[in-house]
């Protein structure tokens, strides 16, 4: 490094990669630097600066250089050995340490770690100590790691069972039966072998109470009235519980505040209805950005729904060499991954951008675009709205009340829907349920095959 970068480096004061070291006396402040740098992304000592980036320089004798590495490689565990180089500003010479990023963390001195925050290197709790221990040791994702707090008692039992019944049901995977309870939790994924505690994935997947260790879990859905988050709110919801159960509650809280569009084409006269997004495509995009999300991050998944868009914003970006153009299957969190996918929630690895592509072209709608930024990443879903392809587009949902709305929604996804199904999803009675089904028959959202029990009433997707 010539003099003159060195001026440009002390200029910029301290920060998260530099710090400065009036003399070297002060090995106990440089042994804490190092761990600290050591423990964090690296960084560079100047011995010889003042706090305030004025040159006082350092008395150098012959060994002083080695006894001060000497110094360092003794006091650290493990040991680090840092580079040091001899420097003169202005005739004034300075000591620059070099610290990399340790290969096996945490780094302590004296006994404690420290880790860079900003200007200062504070001492580093146990609980992240162990964290870092674990992480370094295994090289886990966030996923597979132990939630800490969390003992064995955190486990729902009949969501683990729910999850075998759906994984044999969707995926034809046996329910296990010469398998230990414990056994089984371990081969899902639930709970680490080694410690008997559950993981993280454990707990958002089958937790009794999974925002009680993890608040930014929830997802939350607004809907606004117009086409921005300074407009008025006209529902909102903060969905709550293991993963698959946000999603449910999410998508039932999209169906009820997107729009049942009624339309006719430039090239036919004939009326189509259908929601104003492929429902599919949105639950892909919720289930992307809950499952491959930074848990890291404080923020949680947001889904917005405004009068001409649908935006879905997820903390935390893509990894590296993954983008929306090369949608490579790199999941961040793969127990989660894995999961979601024995239990029906996705059809296949690495396809879920494709997926949502395909499903806005088939339904007439925009493809979606992603909106990119360092701490999150925004998946938009334009409104066919705005489309000037349609010669007449009318907004008929309040033609509906809910329970037709979530009838016609469960038709669209499954074809048909029959008078049964339409009484256990609505909790109604035969009368009602046969009255509002031949409502939706009259107002052409659905078409009856059959008679008396095996009627089925379909659905115009």
């Amino acid at each position: 490094m010539t003099e003159e970068q060195l001026k440009q480096l002390i200029k910029q004061g301290e920060g998260q990669t530099l710090e400065f070291k009036t003399s070297t006396g002060l090995k106990k402040e440089i042994c804490q630097a190092v761990s600290a740098f050591s423990n964090t992304a690296g960084g560079t000592i100047l011995v010889g600066v003042s706090p305030r980036g004025e040159v006082l320089g350092v008395n150098i004798g012959k060994e002083t250089v080695e006894d001060l590495a000497n110094w360092i490689k003794r006091n650290t565990d493990p040991p680090i050995y840092p580079q040091l180089y001899i420097h003169k500003i202005d005739g004034k010479e300075i000591i620059e340490i070099l610290v990399k990023e340790a290969e096996e963390k945490p780094v302590f001195y004296d006994g404690h770690a420290f880790q860079r925050a900003g200007r200062t290197s504070p001492r580093v709790s146990v609980a992240k100590i162990r964290e870092m221990a674990r992480q370094e040791r295994t090289k886990l994702s966030w996923d597979e790691r132990i939630c800490e707090d969390a003992t064995l008692k955190d486990i729902d039992k009949q969501k683990v069972r729910w999850f075998l019944e759906e994984r044999e049901r969707v995926r034809n995977v046996k329910k296990p039966v010469d398998m230990s309870w414990d056994e089984l939790l371990v081969n899902i994924g639930a709970v680490d072998v080694n410690v008997e505690k559950p993981t993280n994935a454990g707990i958002l997947f089958f937790g009794k109470y999974p925002q009680r260790f993890f608040l930014n879990s929830q997802l939350r859905v607004v809907r606004f009235k117009g086409t921005d988050v300074t407009h008025p709110v006209i529902d909102r919801l903060d969905c709550r519980g293991t993963l698959w159960e946000i999603v449910e509650l999410a998508e039932e809280f999209i169906r009820r505040n997107i729009r049942l569009l009624s339309y006719r084409t430039s090239t036919s006269f004939q009326r189509e209805d259908k929601f104003e997004y492929p429902l599919d495509a949105l639950r892909e995009a919720m289930i992307n950005a809950l499952i491959h999300r930074d848990y890291l991050e404080t923020a949680d998944v947001r889904v917005f729904i405004f009068d001409n868009r649908t935006e879905i914003i997820n903390p935390g970006g893509f990894p590296a060499g993954v983008s929306p153009e090369e949608p490579i299957h790199k999941p961040v969190n793969p127990i989660l991954c894995q999961c979601m996918y024995d239990a029906g929630f996705i059809e296949k690895y690495g396809s879920g951008i494709k997926m949502m592509k395909r499903l806005c072209r088939e339904w007439g709608n925009k493809m979606p675009y992603y909106k990119l930024h360092p701490l999150e990443t925004k998946v938009i879903f334009d409104s066919p709205v705005q489309e000037t392809t349609y010669t007449e587009i009318t907004d008929i949902s309040e033609k509906l009340n809910d329970r037709q709305k979530k009838a016609l929604f469960s038709a669209t996804r499954k074809g048909f829907i029959t008078r049964k199904e339409y009484i256990e999803i609505n909790r109604v009675s035969v009368r009602t349920a046969y009255l509002e089904l031949k409502d939706l028959v009259e107002k052409g959202f659905l078409i009856v095959e059959g008679k008396g029990r095996g009627v089925k009433y379909l659905s115009k997707k």
